[in-house]
């Protein structure tokens, strides 16, 4: 790619990773290499087993992985998962050095940010060195402005109705 744009999913509805993953399918069914950062997902997912038969051109990898909530973590937990995020950033911090590949999609950095794991400066620092031809997709509610003011694309996605409203619990193969 000559160039690459900053893309945000955001919004309280249903289907940010989901619309990253197509992006990500759609990248690689053109031959370019994806790698999806998931942020605080630490369940086993429909979209992990599906991606370990795209690898190497598509592969996830998971920083703060933690399979509780993080509003249920203890203050222990917190500065455990804080830490290890930091090294993982490191990792982050080299594969866009390196440019290892054309897509790259941060899962749930919102949520990072927001837990206090990552700062809305590293963030920016990220965006701001990415290689010129990566497109970079970050998703997450509540997009703090530093981020919104860099990127290219915003897509909101919006509640209008869901029935987890009604009591029905998260799907396997559906929401997980």
């Amino acid at each position: 790619m000559e160039i690459g744009y900053v893309q945000v999913y955001t919004g309280d509805g249903k289907g940010k990773t989901t619309a990253a993953l197509g992006q990500g399918l759609r990248a690689m069914g053109r031959g370019l290499k994806v790698v999806m950062v998931q942020f605080l997902k630490g369940i086993e997912s429909g979209e992990l087993e599906a991606v370990k038969r795209l690898e190497p051109q598509f592969t996830i990898m998971r920083f703060a992985e933690t399979k509780k909530f993080f509003w249920q973590l203890t203050d222990e937990e917190k500065r455990q998962l804080k830490e290890k995020t930091r090294q993982e950033m490191k990792q982050l911090e080299q594969l866009l050095k390196e440019g290892s590949c054309d897509v790259l999609i941060l899962d749930e950095i919102m949520a990072a940010i927001h837990g206090r794991l990552v700062s809305v400066d590293e963030v920016c620092r990220l965006i701001d060195n990415k290689p010129k031809g990566m497109e970079l997709i970050l998703t997450g509610r509540n997009v703090p402005p530093e981020i919104a003011d860099r990127a290219d694309l915003i897509t909101e996605m919006r509640n209008v109705k869901h029935y987890m409203d009604k009591g029905v619990p998260a799907r396997k193969g559906i929401e997980y």
